[in-house]
């Protein structure tokens, strides 16, 4: 299946060659998933970061609220819903993390066909070749840094909203 697949469109490869690509598309195995499976939940140690090639996926985040002394709230909320056709890359806040665990709940809405790139191979390409590396690197600091700058807007709305009804 990836001999069809432009991973270039893929912002972890930006600015990448078709020969530098190709040595992390030797170390990717291609996972399906039915609709509905869970891909990963939050929680989990994350050893990887995904590839949506096919189909469309769901993110959560639990809404972890204490309702009494020792009574929690855990249901989940969904952040974001990608298809295939945006070229998303997830499970790449895990890789940089103390703990290394998956801050949200990726599921499969439709049949899905997704490649897994693991840290270890990730991080052994980057060191052998650090010009390689480094794009890679970049690549992934923005992703991080605009999922980082849109879970602050989601706070600050939600702060907002619950200033407001708090107000009334």
């Amino acid at each position: 299946m990836t001999e069809s697949v432009d991973f270039g469109q893929y912002r972890v490869f930006k600015d990448l060659s078709d020969d530098e690509i190709k040595q992390f598309e030797e170390m990717m195995e291609v996972k399906d998933y039915e609709a509905e499976q869970i891909i990963f939940n939050e929680g989990d140690i994350g050893d990887s970061i995904y590839l949506l090639l096919d189909g469309k996926v769901e993110i959560n985040q639990a809404l972890t609220m204490q309702l009494s002394k020792g009574d929690y709230d855990t249901r989940e909320k969904a952040i974001i819903n990608l298809p295939s056709e945006w070229h998303p890359v997830f499970g790449e806040m895990s890789l940089f993390g103390n703990d290394d665990k998956r801050t949200a709940t990726v599921k499969a809405q439709t049949d899905c066909a997704i490649a897994v790139v693991m840290k270890d191979d990730l991080f052994r390409i980057c060191e052998s070749n650090p010009e390689l590396g480094f794009k890679v690197m970049r690549n992934v600091a923005a992703i991080v840094t605009d999922n980082l700058v849109k879970a602050n807007q989601n706070i600050l709305k939600l702060t907002t909203a619950f200033s407001l009804i708090l107000e009334k």
